[in-house]
């Protein structure tokens, strides 16, 4: 129990952390740049349909654009700070990658993307490409990662790809899908195969709403229902705990009026600089 609890508490420092760290940077970010032609809201404002609508509206719009981007760094570096709390963490791996696992993977994928092939995704596509023969020398490769998780409890490695809203056409889902392949092998020759390998492709939140399904086609193309933590069960997962999502979002809701402030700040402000 006190394991729990000391674990929570630690969730809710780095979550209440980075939201007052965000809200000071951005505020910040965008004052210092009012008077650069090439700060972030200066290069965004010039959209010729947006700006018909009036400069006031022209530079909310930009800032809610910049708004979202920088809040989906923050997320992702925050997932990555979570998971260190229970996983061992890296962003790459390394090892060697046989031109025909890559042969592989490129027959898989174009059977997924072809919609009259009988073939579908399924996890069980791992083992295939752990299962080729290597019948050609090769060089080391470096693959970067969103995220390559290691459970010491469990002896289990974990590889995630994570979007944040997961909105993805047909080529970047396939692309995802990719990466995740060729990590997964470069891992499975690496580790041998006796190893434990998971994958995953995440999303911060539900688009479609919380507890509502998740049915956006274009990634279940290329991604198995047993590959997908979206939204509550990633933060779960990352936090290693069933109330991970429920930890996460109340402190975010606790803390969330430092954005509010410094957006509040940061419209005053920037009318005052367009007036004066």
């Amino acid at each position: 129990m006190d394991k729990q609890i000391s674990s929570e508490k630690a969730i809710r420092q780095l979550v209440s952390a980075s939201v007052q760290t965000f809200a000071k940077t951005f505020s910040d970010r965008h004052i210092s740049e009012w008077g650069d032609p090439e700060g972030t809201l200066n290069m965004k404002i010039h959209n010729v349909f947006i700006a018909v609508l009036g400069e006031e509206l022209q530079y909310y719009t930009a800032m809610c654009r910049s708004f979202d981007s920088s809040l989906g760094n923050m997320l992702e570096t925050l997932a990555i700070n979570i998971a260190k709390l229970f996983y061992t963490v890296s962003q790459e791996v390394t090892g060697e990658l046989y031109p025909e696992q890559i042969a592989k993977i490129a027959e898989l994928l174009e059977a997924y993307k072809n919609s009259k092939n009988p073939r579908k995704v399924s996890v069980k596509d791992f083992q295939e490409i752990r299962a080729v023969q290597h019948l050609t020398e090769t060089q080391e490769k470096t693959h970067i990662s969103d995220y390559y998780l290691f459970d010491e409890e469990t002896n289990e490695h974990y590889l995630i790809e994570l979007k944040i809203g997961g909105d993805l056409d047909n080529k970047k889902a396939r692309s995802e899908k990719e990466a995740i392949f060729e990590q997964y092998a470069i891992l499975s020759n690496s580790l041998g195969t006796g190893a434990k390998i998971k994958c995953y492709f995440a999303t911060a939140y539900n688009r479609y709403g919380e507890n509502k399904p998740w049915t956006q086609g274009r990634v279940r193309q290329f991604f198995s229902e047993e590959e997908l933590l979206i939204g509550r069960d990633f933060w779960n997962f990352i936090c290693k705990s069933e109330c991970g999502y429920e930890i996460v979002m109340s402190e975010y809701a606790k803390n969330f009026h430092y954005i509010r402030k410094t957006f509040e700040f940061l419209v005053e402000d920037l009318n005052i600089k367009k007036t004066a």
